[in-house]
């Protein structure tokens, strides 16, 4: 996908995980965002404040294209009553890409001897999973710790859209996600991280999609430089999956986002 300036071509590129309500300089950034060549932004939610946020950021701005993804994050399970956020992503179905981020992440801090806790993320995870399949949405998935777990409940659940973002995790789970005909996604992290690289080099590329994850911030431990991520960082991730695939940049971005828009169902 590319656009023209005079004489000159750039190429476009959809982020599709983004968590825009948490960038302290919106403005700055969707302005870098549009200037880099980014056509559209996922934005996902963490919470029902953060949906409402992005819901207002998505009516307020026109460039990029802002799609929009509800849910709770299983860091926020224990924080928000997740029934007034089913009822809000019901109420803005017409709105929705995508529900998300959801998921179970097992390696929070005492999470692994608390019960009670893991089963507060599953009780989450599935209501959503379920509203996924209720409105025809694709999930987005945060895995860490229960890639297995997270699996098994989106096949139980019968959601047919499903890709496990920023996935780094074993490879024979990895095989599983990808032969049920679901994705997987890769982040900046992809540029010095083992397992980001060697999940990525065993995916498809035509079951991939790639993101920022923003505002996280990436540091390579071993250079000691980093960066606090923005969506036009996404031209980072495409850079480091093309020099891991040695792929052609125009090409692997043309199927990229080819994935981005037949997964999300975004109109050209």
């Amino acid at each position: 996908m590319s656009w023209r300036r005079g004489d000159e071509m750039f190429m476009t590129l959809i982020d599709t995980h983004a968590h825009l309500d948490q960038l302290e300089d919106l403005d700055g950034a969707l302005e870098n965002a549009a200037r880099a060549g980014v056509s559209g932004i996922v934005a996902v939610s963490m919470d029902l404040d953060s949906c409402r946020k992005n819901l207002d950021i998505k009516k307020s701005r026109q460039r990029p294209v802002i799609h929009l993804g509800m849910g709770i994050h299983p860091s926020e399970t224990g924080k928000d009553d997740y029934q007034q956020c089913l009822q809000f992503a019901r109420e803005h179905a017409g709105e929705l890409k995508a529900i998300g981020e959801i998921g179970l992440d097992f390696w929070y801090k005492g999470m692994k001897k608390d019960e009670a806790k893991r089963n507060e993320q599953r009780e989450v995870f599935r209501a959503f999973l379920c509203l996924a399949k209720e409105l025809d949405l694709p999930a987005i998935i945060h895995s860490r710790g229960a890639w297995r777990e997270c699996l098994e409940l989106v096949r139980e659940t019968c959601v047919s859209r499903a890709v496990f973002h920023w996935y780094s995790g074993p490879l024979d789970v990895l095989d599983d996600i990808l032969f049920g005909g679901y994705y997987v996604s890769a982040s900046p992290s992809l540029a010095y991280s083992p397992q980001s690289r060697e999940a990525m080099e065993r995916a498809p590329v035509e079951r991939t999609l790639i993101e920022t994850d923003c505002p996280v911030y990436y540091g390579n431990k071993e250079t000691g430089e980093g960066f606090r991520s923005e969506p036009k960082d996404v031209f980072k991730t495409l850079k480091a999956y093309c020099g891991l695939k040695r792929m052609d940049e125009g090409k692997a971005l043309e199927i990229l986002n080819r994935n981005a828009k037949e997964f999300f169902r975004i109109d050209s």
